[in-house]
């Protein structure tokens, strides 16, 4: 049985972490993962890490709430609203 979230749901949205973001698909699927890194070095590790078997794609770096750079310049940096945050 599907478990149902107990409480209130929440009301302000979920703000991101400092940091930079990569978002991977595995090759034929519609899903995706973000990660985050601290710093660029471990970003360019990720990428490395990841270029051979999954799509990566690079989202850019998140500072006091804001895209600093990315597709996302300059926006807000929340969570897409989703039934289980």
């Amino acid at each position: 049985m599907l478990q149902q979230p107990k409480g209130r749901p929440v009301t302000n949205p979920v703000e991101l972490k400092e940091g930079f973001y990569l978002e991977i698909k595995t090759n034929g699927s519609n899903s995706s993962v973000k990660i985050r890194r601290d710093s660029t070095d471990e970003i360019e590790l990720a990428i490395g890490q990841y270029k051979n078997s999954k799509i990566v794609n690079y989202l850019g770096q998140v500072k006091a709430g804001k895209w600093l750079d990315g597709k996302n310049k300059g926006q807000k940096a929340i969570l897409p609203k989703t039934g289980y945050t």
